[in-house]
């Protein structure tokens, strides 16, 4: 079994919960992904902050085999990542 650091399980829930895209600064997240605000909050000022992950965590998803590129044409590094079959199966085998 492979041994994933506390960030590389972020970014591989992250990558679970929808495909994730090249952001600015070496950062990656969700499509059009926008600061929220919780719905039962009763202190409406306080936002939930976007997630992402960074390219290096990523890289290291990667090559466990975790995430895959969708665009085999481009260069993975432009690519969307979308979670393979192997880490769902991880995420379900660490809960």
């Amino acid at each position: 079994m492979i041994e994933l650091t506390p960030t590389q399980v972020r970014g591989l829930k992250l990558a679970k919960d929808g495909d994730v895209h090249p952001q600015e600064g070496k950062k990656w997240t969700h499509l059009d992904a926008q600061v929220t605000y919780a719905r039962n909050d009763r202190f409406k000022e306080r936002p939930q902050k976007i997630k992402f992950l960074t390219t290096a965590t990523l890289k290291e998803l990667r090559e466990h085999g975790l995430v895959k590129p969708l665009n085999d044409g481009v260069a993975p590094e432009e690519s969307p990542h979308a979670i393979t079959m192997a880490g769902k199966m991880h995420l379900l085998k660490i809960k």
